[in-house]
């Protein structure tokens, strides 16, 4: 095995223990990260003259090619190497000579990896932010076409009352504007460099820290180099965050799972999301919904893996850390491919509104329109809240509904009952009525989809700035 660390030892290491001590097999997806730093590295040694211009150039552009051998397959990753790091160095030094031997100077793998792995989450942060926005795009084309799509509001899973498919929506929106807003403060928070830190207290070299932080597109280098080498809180937070993105999509699919149903038939999925079953030919199963949703407890596993693993850490660096990467790596995995197959399910899916309608329409959730109606005649509202609980009553006994009902009806069980009361609790009044802030009425919908317009249209030019790219 190629090891950068064998002039102190006088036998070879046992071959179990060389795999099991291995990560290139997992680490290897860190490559463009440990090049790109130690491109940086060999530019900011070079500025300080502790290797040549020449020598840069050599190491520089050694580092390219083998980039483009590993893009194009030529490079395979095999159990030869200890890590991503040491197949990088020793094919430098195979392919440049002494001059790779260099390249190491003022550095040790403790920085090295802090910083490939801080790139490499710092990228995927990138991506998952993108493709939040994406999603949130999808939902508010969804909710603009939907200001007067009527449905019933729960609590409890029991119907409450009357809201339409754009606020209920509009709730989903808001969660994922959360996430997104989080991984934006993380971006913020982590974007500080740790190549510098050496092992665990720096160098005696002149490195010029802020220089090879500015060449990585860091705001800075960290402050404190055993901290440096030893902090995983930025992958904490993005498992953290991830996790809180799996939820909601586990709540959404959820919901579209029990819509589905033939007990409800909100929805209808498209056939490219669905299965069927091997013996029930009448069957078209759910399936994306049920795994994007039994996938959230992988990623919660991931976050408490890596909670447990850093518990008991002394500083700094400890062989713990490696532990990092396979999970971390499956959890972002899974969690891009989630939201991009949530997305796709979600664009593509048929709501029937009639159903939904009626289904808002059976369910008494005017009921508290009506005590409403009542309060506004002078009736105090515990006593309205006892007269519609009576009519309630009354209706599920008559097998009616409260607009079923003839003003006589009405009238034997409250005498301040009149023709009024249809319009009153009508689905449309019911809904446009409800005009406080945050309120399902289209009036207050079409002013929060707006500003969900113009949050999309700013925060995507501030991910882009960061070094993405519009999906």
């Amino acid at each position: 095995m190629a090891q950068l660390w064998g002039g102190r030892f006088t036998k070879e290491t046992d071959t179990l223990v060389n795999d099991f001590n291995a990560s290139i097999m997992f680490d290897n997806r860190l490559y463009k990260q440990d090049i790109a730093g130690s491109i940086a590295h060999a530019q900011m040694l070079s500025k300080q003259k502790i290797i040549t211009r020449k020598e840069k150039d050599k190491i520089v552009a050694g580092l390219y090619e083998i980039l483009a051998d590993i893009d194009e397959g030529k490079i395979v990753f095999s159990k030869e190497y200890e890590d991503i790091h040491s197949l990088v160095e020793a094919t430098l030094i195979e392919r440049i000579g002494d001059t790779g031997k260099k390249l190491h100077t003022g550095r040790s793998r403790n920085d090295q990896v802090a910083l490939d792995m801080r790139l490499y989450v710092r990228d995927k942060v990138i991506d998952t932010d993108f493709l939040l926005i994406r999603l949130m795009r999808t939902l508010l084309k969804i909710e603009e076409d939907n200001l007067e799509t009527y449905m019933p509001g729960f609590t409890h899973l029991q119907k409450a009352q009357p809201v339409t498919l754009a606020h209920h929506l509009g709730a989903y929106f808001e969660m994922f504007k959360r996430d997104e807003d989080r991984l934006n403060d993380l971006f913020e928070r982590m974007n500080y460099c740790p190549l510098g830190a050496g092992a665990l207290a720096g160098t005696t070299y002149p490195l010029d820290r802020k220089y090879t932080a500015s060449l990585l597109d860091f705001k800075g280098p960290t402050v404190n180099s055993m901290d440096s080498v030893s902090d995983r809180d930025y992958l904490l937070e993005y498992l953290f965050d991830l996790s809180v993105i799996m939820m909601h999509l586990s709540r959404f699919c959820e919901e579209i799972i029990i819509w589905n149903s033939n007990e409800y038939r909100f929805v209808e999925i498209d056939d490219a999301y669905s299965t069927g079953s091997s013996i029930m030919p009448q069957k078209k199963n759910p399936d994306i919904a049920e795994l994007i949703r039994g996938k959230c407890g992988r990623v919660y596993g991931a976050l408490e893996a890596m909670l447990v693993t850093m518990k008991s850490l002394p500083l700094a660096y400890n062989k713990d850390m490696q532990e990092d990467k396979e999970v971390s790596f499956d959890a972002i995995d899974t969690v891009n491919e989630c939201i991009i197959l949530f997305d796709g399910m979600l664009n593509t899916i048929s709501f029937n509104k009639d159903v939904m309608k009626k289904s808002a329409a059976n369910g008494f959730t005017n009921a508290t329109d009506a005590a409403d109606y009542l309060v506004k005649k002078g009736v105090p509202f515990r006593d309205a809240h006892e007269i519609v609980g009576k009519l309630v009553l009354y209706c599920i006994d008559e097998n009616k509904s409260i607009e079923e009902l003839s003003v006589s009806e009405l009238k034997d069980i409250s005498s301040d009952f009149d023709e009024d009361i249809y319009e009153s609790i009508s689905l449309k009044t019911c809904v446009e009525n409800r005009l406080t802030d945050g309120g399902p009425s289209p009036e207050k919908m079409k002013t929060v989809i707006d500003k969900y317009k113009n949050y999309l249209d700013d925060i995507t030019k501030v991910m882009q700035k960061k070094g993405g790219k519009n999906e």
